[in-house]
């Protein structure tokens, strides 16, 4: 099968540029690229990756091209000693820079720009609040040790009335490449360590790192409705960034101490409420604790213990929530204790009058036995 003309593979004019033919070979390696190209076109996609690296590989060598343009294929080609100079790695030079820029769009590398300019690193701060203040929100200090630029250098880690000089390996790049053979690879600087530029003579108060540890004090708002294991974002209270890059950010993580008498779930309150088990029987008014005060709920006439009592709206507001939660009181019968002996007496009274009642005064005993029945039972 007749190869097809070079220029017509790179889709260039015959008098385009050596950057318009590099361009144009980028934009086909990256669109057929093997790796990008999987399952049924994956054979031609590879054919196509291999024509425009052959037809880059003459066209970006000045001496290959004229060739090329004189003989075509003819003058190029290898069996009739059309490639004789330049067959060497100096020959592939251009395509060697081209596949080395095109395998770091593929793979993620950086390309271009100044190396060594990093984020700042973001900070974690653990802050514990009570539910009260998690329920109303509230504005508060904190102290977050952190780097800080420096002040006498302004961050360029070098000494009053010098300054950092470009770097001689990198060229102030902060990358160097090293190619052999058809690959290039670029690697961080050895030299400036990614920073593009060295300092000869460094701040005496940062040592040249640009940046000194501090204690910040940073007002921190809470918003109301806040729960456990939340977090607050404080955009730039962060680390600084190392060679001019931005500072990170700083995160205060929530967490709740233990209440008293409540216990969160959600928007929603729960406690337990203990009740006499006189008041259990005959019912009455009790008042309950809420988070604004005081509310009042009505026993009914024979409550049992467990019982559970929803208050609505008396829970908390979350941050996302329209509405507040609800307050679940459960109620616990409590058992006297420490009696004296006319009091048991008169105890004993009221068991034997309930007891003559029959099962009516007690169904969960009644349930209960004959549930009981069948494990007493002989065999």
């Amino acid at each position: 099968m007749a190869k097809r003309d070079y220029y017509e593979v790179l889709g260039v004019a015959k008098n385009a540029s050596e950057d318009d033919i590099k361009k144009a070979y980028r934009k086909l390696a990256m669109k057929h690229h093997p790796d990008r190209n999987q399952g049924e076109k994956s054979k031609e996609s590879e054919d196509k990756f291999k024509e425009a690296k052959e037809a880059y590989e003459i066209l970006s060598d000045a001496s290959k091209r004229a060739a090329y343009d004189r003989f075509g294929h003819a003058g190029v080609d290898p069996s009739a000693g059309g490639f004789g100079r330049g067959a060497g790695p100096e020959g592939f030079g251009g395509f060697a820079d081209a596949f080395g820029d095109i395998f770091g769009d593929i793979f993620g590398g950086a390309r271009g720009g100044r190396s060594g300019v990093y984020r700042g690193a973001d900070l974690r701060y653990s802050m514990e609040i009570t539910l009260e203040q998690a329920a109303n929100g509230f504005s508060t200090e904190i102290r977050v040790p952190s780097w800080d630029t420096c002040e006498t250098c302004s961050g360029s880690g070098a000494k009053a009335g010098t300054s950092a000089s470009r770097c001689g390996t990198c060229g102030g790049s902060g990358n160097v490449r090293m190619t052999q053979g058809f690959f290039s690879i670029q690697q961080t600087c050895p030299t400036c360590h990614g920073s593009g530029s060295v300092i000869a003579d460094p701040c005496n108060t940062c040592h040249g790192a640009g940046r000194v540890k501090k204690n910040k004090v940073l007002e921190v708002n809470i918003p109301a409705g806040i729960d456990e294991g939340q977090r607050i974002r404080l955009s730039g209270k962060g680390e600084p960034g190392m060679n001019g890059g931005p500072q990170g950010d700083l995160y205060v993580e929530i967490h709740l101490t233990g209440h008293d008498v409540f216990q969160r779930e959600g928007d929603d309150l729960h406690c337990e409420v203990p009740i006499g088990f006189a008041t259990a029987a005959l019912g009455g008014d009790i008042d309950v604790p809420t988070l604004g005060g005081k509310a009042s709920i009505t026993i009914p006439e024979g409550t049992q213990a467990g019982k559970t009592f929803r208050l609505r709206g008396k829970g908390i507001k979350g941050v996302r929530s329209s509405y507040p939660g609800d307050l679940y009181c459960h109620i616990v019968v409590e058992t006297p204790v420490r009696l004296s002996e006319k009091q048991k007496k008169l105890l004993r009274e009221f068991e034997a009058s309930v007891k003559e009642g029959g099962n009516k005064h007690s169904p969960q005993t009644k349930g209960f036995v004959d549930r009981m029945k069948g494990f007493f039972t002989a065999e």
